[in-house]
């Protein structure tokens, strides 16, 4: 074994001799590898995913089917699809994917539907250059094997048995993959991603200490223990939210008319949650256009739209970011519309006090003063149980000439 090891390429050597050390019984793994590799323009990025039998170690860890990918990373240190950076830098992406699947005892044979969602987000790494991290959440809005599960999105974790590791190419961390439900998506996009696994590992039916994932669990979080979500709610108020930004239906237009119009297509992956920063680009600061092409404008009326989804997220920012001196960003995936929420505290933003909407290009900011938040607050609480409010429905503000749709589904 060991002079088979050496033969292979010293990425894919590293990786396998991590797993080797987590499955000394398993040299040779189950695999599922791509015909036509991803540098030779085949359409899958991950050369090989190894599946592992654990047969349930340490003691409250259900057996399962441990999948792990080899692809995000630099697996052959020779350009053909990373920059090799070297020692002590990321390696490739930085880390690879893994995912654990719960399995009845009897199982000799696991699915493959992992390794074609693995692959799915591997795409979405290598065709958007956003990393996927602990603490992220990905909202699939389809169950995650195909089927009528109520797991149907996903938390990102670190992979609680394979450690990060120092490869000839550069470092390689494992993020988890933990499938969750529409309610536990809700709370970590309300709260946050670590705060929701934390109360996700207390039951072993959500997955226990290693967050293993049982598409026949029937019950979320909630429903099994009442009690978390006052967990929920008072980590809110301590906290606030993490969540800085979503991809989602939104435009915006001024007294002149409609100025941006963005939307997801249902088939694609929403991009991952925008990056928690603490200060804004600067108005000036455009690398691809001449500023005199584009120019910051400020706007004496602004009037937002969003559709149920997103207008349903209105409650949460307003609570749990404006509310903490934060800001947040809803950002068309199909073009470059994007309007920002922020306070006074906020550095960077190009609406000021004397002008609180201000726009540059597609992108708009609104600042929001403390004793407007708290009218936001109260007014838009009803979209907190969106499901019940008849739609489309407009509230307006008109001595701050400000005004908020909630659409159905499509802009009229």
């Amino acid at each position: 074994m060991m002079a088979e090891q050496q033969q292979l390429p010293p990425g894919l050597a590293a990786i396998h001799s991590q797993c080797q050390a987590c499955y000394p019984n398993q040299p040779n793994p189950l695999q599922v590898a791509t015909i036509v590799k991803y540098w030779a323009n085949g359409p899958d990025p991950l050369d090989y995913i190894n599946i592992y039998r654990n047969e349930g170690n340490p003691p409250g860890v259900p057996p399962h089917w441990h999948f792990i990918s080899c692809g995000l990373s630099d697996l052959y240190g020779d350009g053909r699809l990373h920059e090799v950076l070297g020692s002590g830098q990321p390696s490739g992406y930085g880390f690879e994917i893994t995912f654990r699947l719960k399995r009845d005892k009897k199982d000799t044979t696991p699915p493959t539907w992992p390794a074609e969602l693995m692959q799915s987000l591997a795409k979405y790494v290598f065709q958007s250059d956003n990393l996927l991290c602990p603490g992220d959440h990905v909202s699939w809005h389809k169950p995650l094997n195909g089927s009528e599960s109520r797991v149907r999105h996903m938390l990102l974790t670190e992979d609680p048995q394979v450690s990060s590791i120092d490869t000839p190419l550069g470092t390689c961390s494992f993020v988890q993959v933990v499938g969750i439900t529409a309610d536990e998506l809700a709370a970590a996009q309300k709260w946050n991603g670590p705060g929701i696994l934390e109360l996700l590992k207390t039951r072993l039916e959500t997955g226990g200490e290693w967050l293993i994932c049982d598409m026949y669990r029937g019950e979320s979080l909630f429903e099994l223990d009442p009690s978390c979500q006052a967990k929920v709610d008072e980590g809110v108020y301590q906290d606030g939210s993490n969540l800085s930004g979503v991809s989602g239906v939104c435009s915006w237009e001024d007294a002149e008319g409609i100025v941006g119009i963005g939307n997801i297509p249902d088939s694609s992956l929403a991009p991952a949650p925008l990056p928690e920063v603490h200060q804004l680009p600067p108005a000036e600061d455009n690398g691809c256009v001449a500023a005199e092409l584009i120019r910051t404008r400020t706007l004496d009326f602004v009037h937002i739209k969003f559709n149920k989804e997103s207008g349903s997220l209105l409650p949460l920012v307003l609570r749990g970011r404006l509310k903490h001196g934060r800001h947040f960003t809803f950002k068309s995936a199909a073009g470059d519309v994007a309007i920002t929420l922020v306070t006074p505290s906020v550095e960077g933003s190009f609406a000021d006090n004397k002008h609180p909407y201000a726009a540059h290009g597609p992108w708009l900011h609104i600042l929001v003063e403390e004793d407007f938040l708290d009218k936001l607050i109260t007014d838009l609480a009803e979209l907190a149980k969106i499901d019940k409010v008849v739609l489309p429905k407009r509230y307006d503000w008109k001595a701050k000439k400000f005004a908020i749709s909630i659409i159905k589904d499509e802009y009229s």
